[in-house]
């Protein structure tokens, strides 16, 4: 399917972990070291944990059964870890060059992730890429995450671009089923934490092997 067939895709909005960024190691590394920290064992594999990464971390611990008693302090922990697990992470093959693209034929561009505000804006400043977003938002108080249709909603109306000419590009499920609650059209990108099988669940509007397939498939 290509969505500018039946209208016209103005805005691309992006998820982060898992679309932009490989970062599985370095958010594995940081909530491993944050529960230690808090005397909480951790013993989830990577790759297990890597079929959650995407949703908040309540939702996570609730899925391993892992009891967090003191939330605030795992986060502050984390968030100070994180950065310290950089190294792990990297700019996915194609990024910047489909960002770029995606800017010169006009297109808004905008990042939507679950991580919180200040976090998100540090991750995005470490890899250089800012130049190329209109706008960044992460979580914020009193603002419902993915899957909640609120967060795509708000960032179309601050671009005033029109939700029916988004294109929301993400590799879980929590992005297409915040695309669709939303009403914009989906992507599910296979190089990140979910199987083809679980994205196929979904039923985005297409599947891209990689990244610059959006260029490709959808603006050709």
């Amino acid at each position: 399917m290509k969505p500018g067939e039946t209208q016209k895709i103005t805005h691309c909005c992006f998820d982060l972990d898992g679309t932009l960024v490989d970062s599985s190691k370095t958010i594995y590394n940081s909530t491993g070291y944050a529960l230690s920290k808090l005397g909480i064992d951790f013993n989830v594999s990577e790759d297990l944990f890597a079929l959650k990464i995407g949703q908040h971390f309540v939702d996570i611990f609730n899925a391993f059964n892992i009891d967090v008693p003191n939330f605030d302090k795992f986060i502050t922990i984390y968030k100070i870890n994180y950065f310290e697990q950089m190294e792990h992470s990297t700019v996915y093959y194609g990024v910047e060059e489909t960002l770029a693209g995606l800017k010169n034929k006009n297109i808004k561009v905008s990042l939507l992730t679950t991580k919180i505000q200040d976090q998100a804006d540090r991750i995005i400043d470490h890899f250089n890429l800012r130049k190329y977003f209109d706008l960044v938002m992460g979580r914020r108080d009193g603002i419902e995450h993915k899957p909640s249709p609120e967060p795509l909603l708000k960032i179309c109306n601050d671009l005033n671009v029109g939700v029916k000419n988004t294109l929301m590009v993400g590799d879980t499920e929590l992005d297409i089923q915040c695309g669709k609650n939303a009403g914009s059209y989906t992507c599910g990108v296979l190089y990140g934490y979910r199987t083809e099988e679980l994205l196929e669940i979904e039923k985005p509007d297409f599947i891209a092997k990689g990244i610059k397939d959006i260029l490709e498939k959808v603006w050709d």
